[in-house]
């Protein structure tokens, strides 16, 4: 069945896909004149790219996000525009019948198959704290990854390692960019990866054959250009010197910024308050919980306390203008950040040194004291 018979089947209009394509321009910071080019994209049935779905150490919630996305319904049916040939969150089959679908499929599709990935990948003790089919995470990724067109990685643990890769790290948990070389990756954190900025990226490869421009962490800029802080809808409290101190009060009550709350947007790039979760009807400050920087490198360390404050860094009054804060405020936050998550680090793993120090410290004064 065709898109335009899948549209049509669900009552999904013509002026309803159109409206959907617009939107999707929009997350890519495309002008709406691309809206028709992307339309056409997803109508040409010879463009349906095989996509092999993988997941290692993950809680499954990257793929329950996509799941769940209905923002607008039309969403739900992205999935017809592509070949999702193995996902184990969703397919029927199970055991060796999975396996073999996936094997056929990059047989198959060598050199044309996107390859997504969910989860970190473990390497310590040659990675067998993730088994796959009888064989290890690293090796399945290795061999997925070897014929792809591109790789995708889905959330902060695919990304970067997220919560698995945190202090002490026992399994040697790291991101897929770590671990082969001489294919494109592309990263989308997040905890979890909003669907939508999925099916924005899926549709760039459809409409111009190539993935969408990266920043330095290989984060598409579309989505990941600007940071929470500069799209904010409590910016204006923050400039104003307006915070909360204390769940529940009155400034929380009002929507004050969540900043001395431990909120992280000031240094998290991520579009969340543009185009928000759950349909585009809130995200997490929003609803009135500060940022955890999920979207960041190595977060579960460099972010920690999630709801302290990182070292001071001034209010503005309302009279200061947004720019000029802006352009001081980026350098001493990131300085701030990254000194922060040094200190944290090295406080995490030297803590065992230190103790140690204390313990002999108070030994020598006890004998010189004895002396």
């Amino acid at each position: 069945m065709s898109l335009k018979e899948v549209l049509r089947t669900c009552g999904v209009s013509r002026r309803d896909f159109l409206q959907y394509c617009t939107a999707i321009s929009a997350t890519l910071a495309l002008p709406q004149t691309f809206a028709p080019q992307i339309a056409e994209a997803l109508e040409n049935e010879d463009k349906r790219p095989s996509v092999i779905w993988m997941e290692f150490q993950s809680c499954s919630g990257d793929s329950e996000a996509i799941l769940r996305s209905g923002r607008p319904k039309i969403g739900d049916l992205i999935l017809d525009v592509i070949s999702l040939d193995y996902n184990e969150v969703v397919m029927a089959a199970s055991g060796h019948l999975a396996e073999e679908a996936k094997n056929q499929a990059m047989e198959k599709n060598a050199g044309k198959y996107l390859l997504v990935i969910e989860g970190a990948v473990p390497t310590e003790d040659s990675g067998v704290y993730c088994c796959v089919a009888g064989d290890t995470a690293l090796n399945h990724l290795k061999k997925a990854a070897a014929n792809a067109a591109a790789v995708i990685a889905v959330g902060n643990c695919a990304s970067f390692g997220g919560i698995p890769a945190g202090h002490p790290n026992p399994t040697g948990a790291k991101g897929v960019k770590d671990l082969f070389s001489g294919k494109p990756v592309v990263n989308l954190p997040g905890c979890p990866c909003n669907a939508d900025n999925i099916t924005a990226l899926v549709v760039h490869y459809l409409v111009f054959g190539d993935l969408p421009a990266v920043d330095r962490h290989l984060r598409p800029k579309f989505a990941f250009g600007k940071r929470i802080h500069d799209n904010c809808e409590r910016r204006g409290h923050f400039d104003a010197g307006q915070y909360v101190d204390a769940w529940g009060d009155d400034a929380h009550k009002r929507g004050w910024c969540l900043y001395k709350m431990g909120c992280k947007g000031p240094e998290t790039f991520h579009n969340c308050p543009t185009i928000r979760y759950n349909d585009g009807l809130s995200w997490p400050v929003m609803a009135g919980h500060g940022c955890v920087g999920c979207a960041e490198p190595g977060f579960m360390d460099t972010m920690a306390p999630f709801y302290k404050r990182l070292p001071d860094i001034p209010g503005f009054g309302v009279e200061s203008q947004a720019t000029k804060i802006g352009i001081k405020l980026v350098g001493a936050v990131t300085a701030v950040f990254f000194v922060h998550g040094i200190v944290n680090m090295i406080r995490n793993k030297g803590m065992v040194k230190r103790v140690e120090a204390k313990h002999l410290d108070n030994s020598e004064k006890k004998g010189e004291g004895g002396k």
